[in-house]
Formats: structure tokens, C-alpha cells, sequence
């Protein structure tokens, strides 16, 4: 008998399959930073919250924001979010989808440099 998955596994198997238009973009960059060893993972599930883009060795997430993240009441769910996330020891950047458009190639950047960095 099957195991029935939970609800942030769920959740996070049906936002990889309906990925935004951002993440689509940033996704093969992510990907391509395989090659100088680090392995990014996309919706992943950490406790009961789920981040765009984790890689995990580094405890790096990488958050992709559109507009509706500036709501009041998203506000205060992300700063209890990025409490707990920062307690397991995550370091957490943060981009809006306008910067994916306008300037993918320095948020790659930044996102290199953050794994680079070991003091993080």
C-alpha cells in the first residue's frame, strides 16, 4: 500500500509541477551551480513551511517574491516563517520577480557568491 503524502509534500509536488513563470527562469541557473557543487532543490518541504529553491548542504533558500508579499497579513506569515527557518540555521535571500526579469544574471551572481561565501 502506497504511502499518502503529506500536506506540505503534496503542496510542494503540485507548485513544482505549476512553477511560475520566475522560478522557470531561474530554475537552469540554479541547476547549471550543480557543476561547481551545489545542488539545489526546488519547493522544498523544511518542517512545515516550503521555500522556492533550498540548497541544503549550504542551508542557503532562495525566495522569489511578486507583489502580494507586501499584504499585511503575508507579512507577518513570512516573518514567523523566516524565524524558524533562521533558528535551524538557514540563511534566506530574497528576490522579487522583477529582479529575475530585469537582471537574471545578477541574481545569479549573488546567489554564487552566497554559497561562496563560508562565513554565510
Amino acid at each position: 500500500m502506497a504511502k499518502r503524502p503529506t500536506a506540505p509534500l503534496a503542496r510542494a509536488t503540485r507548485l513544482r509541477k505549476e512553477a511560475t513563470k520566475w522560478e522557470r527562469l531561474l530554475w537552469p541557473r540554479l541547476r547549471e551551480m550543480k557543476t561547481l557543487g551545489f545542488h539545489f532543490r526546488r519547493q522544498a518541504v523544511i518542517g512545515p513551511y516550503i521555500a522556492d529553491f533550498a540548497c541544503l548542504s549550504r542551508k542557503l533558500l532562495v525566495e522569489l517574491d511578486g507583489e502580494h508579499h507586501a499584504a499585511p497579513a503575508l507579512l507577518t506569515h513570512d516573518t514567523a516563517r523566516e524565524f524558524f527557518l533562521r533558528r535551524l540555521g538557514f540563511r534566506i535571500m530574497r528576490f522579487r520577480n522583477s529582479d529575475v526579469i530585469e537582471n537574471l544574471d545578477a541574481v545569479a551572481t549573488a546567489i554564487r557568491e552566497a554559497l561562496n561565501d563560508k562565513c554565510g
